[in-house]
């Protein structure tokens, strides 16, 4: 019997997704998680793939908003779920997927395609590049001490019930994220994700806690927290486990992160999805004590390349044409002259010689502006055509602050 790829109905979802599962590893998710992620499934953008009534293969995408250099929030399919069945790997699953899927983005007029992978060798070869990575930090913070800014002392700090707090966390949430790329605008129910506690997943920590930080009255930050008690020889040596910190200001972000590290019974404070320029890297006295760590995080792929070029803005004026190898998406393929700046941008086709010849996977990874093209000209995956054209488009593409992606989904 031949394999059928489709849409996934509705009745199908406990299939669809106890198939996820094993394909990572077979370990059941918490009851709690797997209701969210049912609530926030869009069956109409889940693709399965079908073997008899077996469910062999899996992917879907969320409908969100990415922020992109310029502060705009750009339509891209947030690609998740997907996965093969042990029993058919090497079959042509997965590409069959991906076909379908980008196929389905285009037609939808979402520019962007992003995704965080499981596996990061596998997207390159259809078309996505790594654009945001994130900091892992395991602070001592029996030795590291925090310099504190102008105005931390006029920050007030008030513990409140992580449900409670959510309406003001997500306000902050919500005027951060056009000042820096990579970040999601929550759609409908992504709040719930962030008070995700099921107790048999705490592994000895405690419930989640929440500190929000105040100033006249207003949200002005918070932070989303565990704490794991160890001790060794009756010392306490506990862990605090940083979900998520978030501020307006200097003053409030240092006063948050001088609360975790000073709770009580601990000795360190353990941080991940942190963004890599993280301002915490300058606060505290011990930046090696701080152990700090990059991961690949939002891998980025151009679905409509003239419309995600002229969907950002640039930090330099650039004009500069485009040689573009597209094999996946072939209409990407070919000529491309950019011209803009940081009021805007166009983006066409054109038959002006070509002066950087790359793939579309560069382009993916420079588009947030966190990785240049230069750096990627070193490693061999940019050519410069013209002199000249490779540090203007550098320069170009760069942000302000590195791109960030705060969640997986």
């Amino acid at each position: 019997m031949a394999m059928e790829t489709r849409v996934l109905r509705p009745e199908e979802w406990d299939v669809w997704f106890d198939h996820l599962e094993l394909a990572f590893g077979g370990v059941p998710e918490a009851p709690e998680e797997r209701a969210l992620y049912e609530s926030l499934t869009e069956t109409e953008r889940s693709l399965g793939v079908w073997d008899g009534e077996a469910c062999v293969g899996s992917a879907g995408a969320f409908s969100f908003r990415v922020s992109v250099p310029g502060g705009a929030l750009v339509p891209a399919a947030g690609v998740t779920m997907v996965g093969v069945a042990p029993t058919h790997r090497r079959r042509g699953v997965l590409t069959s997927l991906m076909r379908r899927q980008l196929d389905d983005v285009r037609a939808g007029g979402e520019p962007l395609a992003v995704l965080t992978a499981s596996e990061p060798a596998i997207y390159g070869r259809f078309g996505y590049g790594p654009a945001a990575y994130t900091l892992a930090l395991h602070v001592d913070t029996a030795r590291v001490r925090l310099q504190r800014p102008p105005g931390a002392d006029g920050v007030r700090l008030r513990l409140v019930d992580p449900e409670r707090a959510l309406d003001a966390c997500e306000a902050v949430y919500a005027e951060l994220v056009p000042g820096r790329p990579g970040m999601t605008a929550r759609q409908p129910g992504w709040e719930r994700q962030a008070l995700l506690d099921p107790p048999s997943q705490r592994g000895g920590r405690s419930p989640l806690k929440c500190v929000l930080a105040e100033r006249d009255g207003k949200a002005v930050g918070y932070a989303r927290y565990r704490v794991r008690p160890e001790w060794n020889l009756s010392v306490a040596e506990g862990v605090v486990e940083v979900q998520d910190l978030d501020a307006l200001d200097p003053a409030a972000y240092a006063a948050l992160w001088e609360y975790v590290f000073g709770i009580d019974l601990t000795s360190s404070v353990r941080a991940t999805k942190r963004p890599v320029d993280d301002p915490l890297l300058h606060l505290v006295s011990d930046v090696r004590r701080s152990r700090p760590r990059t991961l690949d995080s939002m891998h980025v792929r151009l679905v409509d390349l003239g419309a995600a070029l002229e969907a950002r803005t640039y930090g330099a004026p650039v004009d500069v044409v485009f040689e573009v190898e597209d094999d996946f998406c072939p209409w990407n393929a070919g000529r491309w002259r950019l011209t803009g700046d940081a009021k805007g941008a166009s983006c066409a086709r054109t038959g002006d010689p070509a002066e950087l010849a790359l793939s579309v996977r560069e382009l993916g990874s420079a588009y947030l502006g966190g990785v240049s093209l230069a750096s990627l000209a070193g490693a061999g995956r940019v050519t410069e055509l013209r002199p000249g054209a490779l540090t203007e488009a550098s320069r170009a593409f760069t942000s302000d602050l590195a791109p960030w992606l705060p969640h997986g989904f």
